[in-house]
């Protein structure tokens, strides 16, 4: 007999003497786990049957769809119209005008560096009048302190300093032009409110006296004119704060712009008048 089909042979026998001996483990172990299953599905709760879904009616489905808009319609006759109307005349003024001033900065707003390129460019060309004619065709509070600046260029630099100086000035009054109204309405709007809050509460004191006790039905109405206005008056002075505070932040912007910029100018005209 060959070595392998010994070794064969005595695989096989150790095959099967495996099986014999783990066989009945096996088996036992297959019923055990039979045995625990069906116990597990005859001890799982019979499951319930789902709950009826609710019905909405049409008070419910209107409440939900509310808008944000019918919401403060509400609460704006809530508040009393007579009271809630000037705080919201208030919000309409304060936002007009400071939209205005959004749009006027923006548009003020200039590439200094381009336009400080283009008038050195302009200069080594064509001279001052090349140059006026770059600044009188830019848009911006920038440009016109260049064209003042280059209209007095004849008369020196320092002349140049002064006219920059003077009309950076004016063009500085102009962009704050008003800013002075977006601050009365911030201030005013609360004002307005809290007088709101005050005859509110004078009038949920005369329904008290009136009725000679105090019930919450009577002072109720009274304090909610009070709370509706005093909110009204807060949420406007917010908005209108928010506007304001960024026009002084563009403006801050664009006078830096000017001011870097004119020292700029007076750096070019005095290269170029000394290489003439």
């Amino acid at each position: 007999m060959s070595i392998k089909n010994y070794t064969m042979r005595k695989l096989i026998a150790l095959f099967m003497l495996f099986g014999i001996l783990f066989a009945p483990m096996i088996t036992k172990a297959q019923e055990e786990t039979e045995s625990e299953a069906e116990a597990t599905e005859e001890a799982a709760p019979v499951q319930a049957a789902p709950a009826p879904t609710p019905v909405m009616t049409d008070d419910d489905i209107v409440a939900e769809e509310q808008s944000f808009h019918q919401v403060i319609k509400d609460k704006f006759i809530e508040g009393d119209p007579t009271y809630m109307t000037p705080v919201l005349l208030c919000l309409i003024l304060g936002l007009a005008v400071a939209l205005e001033r959004i749009i006027t900065l923006n548009l003020s707003t200039t590439n200094t560096k381009k336009l400080l390129a283009k008038v050195e460019s302009a200069l080594e060309e064509g001279g001052i009048e090349a140059a006026k004619d770059v600044t009188k065709g830019t848009r911006g509070p920038v440009a016109s302190i260049f064209t003042q600046g280059l209209m007095r260029y004849s008369e020196g630099i320092e002349m140049v300093e002064k006219s920059i100086i003077a009309y950076g000035s004016v063009e500085m009054g102009r962009l704050e032009k008003g800013l002075v109204w977006i601050s009365l309405f911030i201030s005013l709007a609360p004002m307005l409110g809290f007088m709101g809050t005050v005859i509110g509460m004078i009038g949920a004191f005369d329904s008290i006296e009136a009725a000679g006790d105090i019930s919450p039905s009577l002072v109720a109405g009274g304090i909610k004119i009070a709370l509706l206005t005093t909110v009204a008056g807060l949420i406007v002075a917010i908005i209108l704060q928010l506007f304001y505070n960024y026009c002084v932040a563009k403006i801050d912007s664009i006078v830096n712009d000017m001011e870097d910029a004119s020292i700029s100018l007076v750096d070019i005209l005095v290269k170029h008048k000394l290489t003439r």
